[in-house]
């Protein structure tokens, strides 16, 4: 898999995992055999009786909507940003890391 389609699929995993609340049942089941079952075009054809050209549409459209909440909602860009943050604090208070403040920072991350 090419650095662009990895990164392509890690970030539906992630818009998937935000706001697969809010796709249908149908776009829940093709973005979730392509991207979390990592199912060809083909393969989901076979399994849901529609022809290649209806899997590429539907998960272009899936996909778009995902993209599409993310613009207005931001949640994906909203964790990104707050990782770099626990990051930097981390790195920022370094090894001489008071224990209860880092019991705070990995309670925070696993918030997320």
């Amino acid at each position: 898999m090419m650095e662009h389609e990895l990164e392509r699929t890690m970030r539906m995993n992630y818009l998937y995992d935000f706001y697969h609340s809010l796709l249908t049942d149908k776009q829940r089941i093709y973005i979730e055999l392509y991207y979390l079952e990592d199912f060809a075009f083909s393969e989901i054809a076979e399994e849901l009786e529609v022809t290649r050209q209806a899997v590429y549409d539907n998960l272009k459209r899936s996909g778009d909507l995902l993209e599409h909440y993310e613009g207005n909602l931001g949640m994906y860009r909203n964790f990104i940003y707050r990782q770099q943050l626990y990051n930097q604090l981390k790195k920022t208070l370094g090894e001489d890391m008071e224990p209860e403040v880092e019991t705070i920072i990995t309670q925070l991350e696993e918030l997320d």
